[in-house]
């Protein structure tokens, strides 16, 4: 008699277990996220309680968004503008360059006169000034001056715009779009948390260089017949280089005496300074120093040929 041993069946796999490796580091980094976006936008609001309570409610003042979208719009009409003005007639601008930069001219006079003014009757100091938030007359004279020098980089974008107009694309240079783009939102910073003490300085002193390039771009607009006589273009990049390196003083000055602004903005000053140096400062060397080197118009480090150099240029590379 045989003996039928039955053999039970194979018991069902095991499931297999969940990726709990991954899920955990997927995890990590949102919680890590959400915990970085939850501590900037906590140190943003404490900030906030530090801001100058006199420019609350003041245009574009009260929040970042107007200013880093204007900045944004002008990155995009940066990149976007050549490309629609590739296969157009470039624009003659001369019935609205020597206006605007005659208006930005006096806009900046505007600006030096009402910082110099305020700040010789506080007696304002030109080595360290502490930022108070006083209501004083001239306090708010200095203020709503720092205020309009901000308002400028915003209608200094229109700088730009006016090259890509007129396909002068050789003149939108890395140091003429990295000054647009930052001064603009630098002096947001400015008019939200120091808009006087120290901050007058630099404002004012740029704003009397500015008087006297607006000045010069204004009458180079006529061609190589005005130009000619301004003999003074050549001492505008001297005189930004000065700028920068006494700018630059100031900040490593502020921290080595303590002076009672905020540190951060003076190391950004440092920073950003050394920057503009060497910018200028290679500019300079290549358009003045180098044998030969001849310039018609000197704009924010980039040496602006008029028409008719330019097409002798050309002539001579075919």
């Amino acid at each position: 008699m045989t003996t039928t041993t039955t053999v039970p069946p194979p018991p069902p796999p095991l499931p297999t277990p969940p990726p709990r490796l991954h899920r955990n580091m997927a995890d990590v980094i949102v919680n890590s996220t959400q915990s970085v976006l939850k501590d900037t936008y906590d140190y943003y609001i404490w900030t906030l309680s530090l801001s100058d309570d006199r420019t609350k409610g003041w245009p574009l003042v009260d929040s970042p968004l107007p200013t880093a979208l204007y900045t944004l719009a002008y990155l995009f009409i940066v990149w976007i503008g050549p490309k629609l003005m590739k296969n157009r007639k470039p624009f003659q601008l001369t019935w609205l360059l020597v206006p605007y930069n005659l208006a930005m001219a006096a806009l900046n006079a505007y600006i030096a006169v009402r910082l110099l003014t305020a700040s010789f009757r506080l007696r304002y100091s030109y080595i360290c000034e502490p930022c108070r938030q006083k209501y004083d007359p001239d306090e708010l004279q200095i203020a709503d001056a720092v205020w309009w020098y901000y308002f400028s980089k915003l209608l200094e974008f229109c700088d730009t715009f006016f090259f890509i107009l007129r396909k002068k694309d050789e003149q939108l240079t890395f140091l003429h779009v990295y000054h647009h783009s930052t001064m603009f939102s630098f002096w947001w910073i400015g008019i939200k948390w120091v808009p006087s003490g120290s901050t007058f300085l630099p404002a004012m002193v740029n704003s009397g260089i500015h008087v006297l390039m607006y000045t010069y771009y204004g009458l180079s607009v006529f061609g190589p017949t005005v130009s000619q006589y301004l003999w003074w273009k050549k001492y505008l990049t001297i005189m930004q280089l000065i700028q920068f390196t006494c700018a630059l003083i100031l900040g490593i000055n502020g921290i080595r005496t303590g002076c009672e602004f905020p540190l951060w903005m003076h190391y950004v000053l440092i920073f950003y300074m050394i920057s503009f140096i060497i910018l200028f400062g290679n500019f300079y060397m290549k358009a003045y120093i180098a044998k030969g080197s001849k310039c018609m118009e000197v704009r924010y480090g980039q040496c602006l040929d008029d028409d008719e150099t330019i097409a002798a240029k050309k002539l001579k590379d075919c």
